[in-house]
C-alpha cells in the first residue's frame, strides 16, 4: 500500500459526454484530495462490451426535451459482444451525431465532438472526458490495457477477449468453454482456445480485487450501483467513500465552467 493516499474511482466509457454521476464522483475524489493530498488515479474499464453504457441523454437546451444517442456499430456481434476498446467508430456517426449537437450543447462542446477523431468507442469516450478538462491532473488507468493485465491477479471469474468471426469478441469463460452471453437464458458456447492473462479482464464480482492488485488505492470512491455488489470485506485496506448525490445522475454533463 502506498504511504500517501491514492484515492480511486472507477467506470466503464459512460456516453460521448458523461453522465453526471460520473462528474459526481471526480467531484467527490478531488474533494478528498484536497482534505487527504495524494493522487487521483481513474480505472477507465474500457474492457466491458455493453453497449447500453455508452447511451447519451442530453436535453434540448430550449424546450428541455431529452435525446438519446449512442454509437452505431458495423455489426451485431461487434455491438454485442466486442469491448468497448474494440468497437470501431464509424466516420458516417461522427458527421450525422455532430448535426444534431449544436440544439443541445454549446459550441465549445460541438467543436470538441467534431475534434475527436478516435477509432474506437473507449478512446472516443475518454478523449471527449479530456476535452471537458474533466481528467485535469488525474492519473489514468485503463483495464484494456496488456501491461495492467499482466500485472493483476488472477480472479476465478473472468473474461477473455478472443477472435470470433472476423471480431474479437469479450467470451466469459466456464468450465472448458467460452460463453457470450445472447439474453434471458440464452447463451452461445465455443471451444475454449489458448489464451494469455493479457486477454483477461475480470467479472463484475471480481474487478475490485483484480483492479486493488495493481491501483493498490487507499480510498475508493462508490456509486450507489456499485455498493449493492462491492466485496469490502475482500479489501478491508481501502476506505470507501459514496459519491456526491447529483440530479438527473444518468442524464448526460456538459455543465463544465467555461
Amino acid at each position: 500500500m502506498s504511504s500517501t493516499p491514492i484515492i480511486c474511482l472507477g467506470q466503464q466509457p459512460c456516453g460521448f459526454f458523461p453522465r453526471r454521476f460520473l462528474f459526481a464522483k471526480l467531484v467527490t475524489a478531488r474533494r478528498l484530495q484536497a482534505e487527504l493530498g495524494g493522487e487521483i488515479v481513474f480505472f477507465y474499464h474500457d474492457s466491458d462490451h455493453d453497449p447500453r453504457e455508452t447511451r447519451t441523454t442530453l436535453r434540448h437546451r430550449k424546450s428541455g426535451e431529452r435525446l438519446h444517442l449512442n454509437f452505431t456499430f458495423e455489426n451485431k456481434l461487434q455491438r454485442k459482444f466486442s469491448p468497448l476498446y474494440l468497437k470501431r467508430v464509424s466516420k458516417e456517426w461522427r458527421e450525422r451525431t455532430s448535426l444534431q449537437l449544436p440544439a443541445f450543447v454549446e459550441a465549445r462542446w460541438v467543436d470538441a465532438f467534431r475534434s475527436t477523431t478516435a477509432s474506437t468507442v473507449g478512446e472516443f469516450c475518454l478523449e471527449m472526458y479530456r476535452r471537458m478538462g474533466l481528467l485535469d491532473g488525474i492519473r489514468v488507468m485503463r483495464s484494456s490495457d496488456p501491461a495492467f493485465r499482466l500485472a493483476a491477479c488472477e480472479v476465478p471469474d473472468f473474461f477473455v477477449d478472443v477472435p470470433f468471426e472476423d471480431e474479437t469478441v469479450r467470451a466469459r469463460l466456464v468450465g472448458n468453454q467460452f460463453q457470450l452471453h445472447r439474453g434471458g437464458e440464452s447463451y452461445f458456447t465455443f471451444p475454449l482456445t489458448p489464451f494469455s492473462r493479457a486477454q483477461v479482464s475480470p467479472a463484475r464480482d471480481t474487478r475490485l480485487v483484480w483492479m486493488q492488485s495493481v491501483v493498490r488505492c487507499t480510498h475508493y470512491v462508490a456509486g450507489a450501483g456499485e455498493r449493492m455488489y462491492l466485496d469490502a470485506e475482500s479489501t478491508p485496506e481501502i476506505t470507501f467513500v459514496d459519491r456526491d448525490t447529483i440530479d438527473d445522475s444518468h442524464e448526460a454533463y456538459t455543465d463544465v465552467p467555461a
